[in-house]
């Protein structure tokens, strides 16, 4: 049997066999702008509208949110793009790819922060389900006590579940479809509650400071675009070496801020207002949008927000199952993605039931903690990739012996240096077990945890900036010989045939 025709074969297999090893050539037969159906998929969430509130939340005015809103999704989008360059050049998902600056062992530092952040959002977007399904069906008057989120949770899980064990193939055929049902039910939303702006309202709230805008700006890089840096190269692997880098970033980001950019917009307007909405949201971001519409579109809208959020989920859990495998878990692809769907339902159940501090408060404790250091790390990886002008060496980044290395001290150390200065010059004061933040802003004079750069996510960004820097200053010279190596290696293969 030829080669193409057991690859053919694979192909209309369910669940895909490939786990983080290197794509064959053959396989690799996407095209870029597939890259916008799993990212706009991914984004049309209705959970967009509630991000109008928390960024209203800093006290900022509708137009200073506005561009607070537009910059920070095209920009964050955009890192997604320039890291998504790397999987076309090495054929393998994201925390492979990243051993070329890390090493082969060296990465499962990063790896770790990454799987971390991935169960984390899978987990944010489950339990968002959840309590959008409670509120809506108690709503109807169908119930939305314990046994009604029970249920929910465990439907929405194995959901996200079986279509992350399936695998690529499936999940690009499933965000094609959840990309029109999502967007047309969430235009008809916005249709719904045209009436709920109120624009004398809205224009009359005042301005905030500029480290408020910063932090709101922050706030919205690390929700969107950074929330899905450590997995932007688990898809653009599939598309062929000659795919253009230009057509892979400007795809990756059009399909992932297209969406959230129009509904952040037209979130600002209605949590501009209504208080009493940008205070419910906090509690219950989906449900809370609910609140406007009429019964008979109740059910239409908990089918559009459990999609909306089980599809940005399936891609989570999905690569949150390749870096288990980067880690060195020995098991198939499905298995871990299985393992992650486990932890996913327990974290959801704690924080549905048995957590205190409301939804907002944890995730905004959540989305900078864990943005720091991965801001680092795409920092890291962003300079790697500028850096590189030949394509990866694919052996090399399985082997700790080849030219990459086992571990790279000086990547991980400095990875560690920029999350340990990032996290200085951030706080999560309304989370207890996060106090230990912001320890730098005293010493350097920014007005200490109380003070007005508190709350402006100034560590995130130093954190990204630094890494990127530092990096590509320092490491210019073993790129440059890493790269040599390959081209010594490919003149002594000539040599030899």
């Amino acid at each position: 049997m030829s080669t193409s025709s057991v690859l053919s074969d694979r192909e209309r297999r369910l669940v895909e066999t490939n786990g983080i090893e290197v794509i064959a050539e053959s396989e690799r037969t996407g095209r870029a702008r597939d890259l916008f159906w799993p990212w706009f998929a991914a984004n049309v969430s209705v959970f967009g509208l509630s991000w109008g509130a928390f960024i209203l939340d800093f006290g900022i005015s509708f137009w200073q949110a506005v561009l607070v809103g537009v910059v920070g999704v095209v920009l964050s989008f955009a890192v997604c793009g320039v890291i998504a360059i790397a999987g076309k050049r090495s054929s393998t998902p994201t925390m492979v790819l990243s051993r070329a600056a890390f090493g082969v062992r060296g990465q499962k530092v990063p790896g770790v922060v990454s799987w971390l952040l991935s169960i984390g959002w899978e987990t944010v977007l489950a339990i968002l389900a959840t309590l959008a399904t409670a509120t809506v069906l108690d709503r109807l008057g169908w119930g939305g006590g314990t046994t009604t989120k029970v249920l929910a949770a465990v439907v929405v899980a194995a959901l996200v579940v079986a279509a992350s064990v399936m695998g690529y193939h499936v999940i690009m055929r499933l965000q094609s479809v959840l990309t029109w049902v999502t967007g047309a039910l969430s235009v008809l939303y916005i249709l719904f509650t045209l009436d709920e702006v109120r624009w004398s309202t809205v224009s009359a709230l005042p301005g905030g400071s500029a480290t408020a805008v910063l932090g709101a700006f922050v706030m919205v890089m690390t929700g969107f675009g950074l929330g899905w840096v450590n997995i932007a190269s688990d898809w653009s692997r599939y598309l062929p070496r000659q795919t253009p880098g230009s057509q892979v970033v400007a795809w990756n980001t059009v399909g992932g801020s297209l969406a959230p950019v129009i509904l952040v917009v037209f979130g600002l307007l209605l949590a501009g207002s209504s208080p009493d909405l940008k205070k419910a949201i906090a509690a219950d971001p989906i449900g809370a949008l609910a609140a406007a519409l009429p019964t008979w579109f109740l059910l239409p809208f908990l089918v559009v927000a459990v999609l909306g959020l089980v599809s940005g989920a399936v891609l989570g859990i999905y690569s949150s199952g390749l870096t288990l495998l980067s880690l060195g878990l020995p098991v198939p692809r499905p298995a871990a993605a299985a393992v992650d769907g486990v932890l996913l339902t327990l974290g959801t159940f704690y924080v549905v039931f048995v957590a205190s501090e409301t939804f907002l408060t944890q995730f905004q404790g959540f989305l900078i903690t864990l943005g720091v250091p991965i801001a680092a790390w795409a920092g890291i990886v962003m300079a790697d990739i500028v850096l590189r002008r030949r394509d990866y060496d694919e052996p090399a980044l399985f082997d700790s012996r080849g030219r990459y290395g086992d571990v790279s001290w000086f990547s991980v150390g400095l990875m560690l240096v920029c999350s340990l200065v990032g996290w200085g010059l951030v706080t999560n004061t309304s989370a207890g077990w996060l106090q230990w933040q912001g320890y730098l802003l005293g010493p350097l004079g920014l007005g200490g945890k109380e003070g007005d750069w508190a709350y402006a996510g100034l560590g995130v960004l130093v954190s990204l900036v630094l890494a990127f820097v530092a990096y590509a200053v320092l490491r210019r010279g073993t790129v440059r010989r890493q790269e040599d190596l390959a081209v010594e290696d490919v003149r002594a293969t000539q040599e030899v045939s």
